[in-house]
């Protein structure tokens, strides 16, 4: 695609100046390199009926393993909502892997003049914030669940991993984290015994699967938030939404399928 939308172009499409005195600290060739500009552009789902629906139905999985945690029960309740709200991103993400759920995106649409006569009255504090992710975060996403699939891993794997990434000792707050980091290491345990008869040719596979783990926990929940559920939840909040869906009765809320924007 053209870059129509360039900020390191003027309108005649000559380097612009303040382009031009940056690229002289390149490495010779990186002014010719693809505009930087692509890679910032906004981007939504191309099929987000289809891609919406699938995250959802991962995202109901990935709660109903930590409410048949035993463990994760015995927390203190300020334990259980820490863990949730670091760890749920981690977990989906993976409950995407194991789920093989992919997706492809496409530019977003500029708003409608419509729209922006709309929103022009609008005070600052009532303008909707950008939060539209764009190419360059989806492509880590996306990089970071084809590093996972590439491990091909075992449904054993999968869980013993899903443990690991949820008794997270290191976060701020925590009453018990001792405790949690010994829940940690007894998944990570097994899940190294695990490994050695399914993989003995590969003896360092276990530090493989958790630097690419780590990766997972590189992603922003704004970022996974924004794209496979803002269609679905509007602008309900997300962390409130995890909460219900954990506590209480009610599953995931069911929002009618109205038009998307893209």
């Amino acid at each position: 695609m053209e870059c129509e939308r360039c900020q390191c172009h003027g309108k005649d499409k000559h380097p612009a100046i303040l382009y031009t005195l940056l690229s002289q600290n390149l490495p010779r060739g990186g002014a010719r390199q693809r505009c930087l500009c692509h890679q910032r552009r906004t981007v939504c789902l191309r099929t987000p009926h289809l891609t919406c629906q699938a995250a959802s139905d991962v995202l109901v999985k990935t709660i109903n393993f930590m409410k048949n945690v035993a463990a994760f029960h015995l927390l203190p309740r300020e334990d259980q909502l820490l863990l949730l709200d670091s760890c749920w991103v981690p977990l989906f993400l993976l409950g995407l892997v194991q789920e093989m759920v992919t997706f492809e995106v496409m530019e977003a649409p500029a708003p409608s003049m419509l729209k922006k006569i709309l929103l022009s009255g609008q005070s600052k504090g009532q303008e909707p914030e950008g939060t539209q992710p764009t190419l360059a975060a989806v492509q880590q996403l996306q990089w970071c669940l084809h590093s996972f699939w590439r491990l091909d891993l075992s449904p054993n794997e999968y869980t013993y991993l899903r443990g690991a990434i949820l008794f997270n000792p290191d976060i701020p707050g925590l009453r018990a984290p001792l405790y949690i980091e010994s829940l940690q290491w007894e998944a990570q345990r097994a899940l190294r015994e695990l490994l050695r008869p399914l993989h003995p040719e590969d003896q360092g596979r276990f530090s493989h699967i958790l630097r690419v783990t780590s990766s997972l926990k590189s992603i922003p929940a704004a970022l996974v938030t924004d794209l496979f559920f803002r269609p679905i939840i509007g602008d309900a909040d997300m962390g409130e939404l995890l909460v219900e869906m954990l506590f209480e009765v009610a599953g995931w809320p069911q929002a009618p399928w109205l038009p998307l924007p893209c």
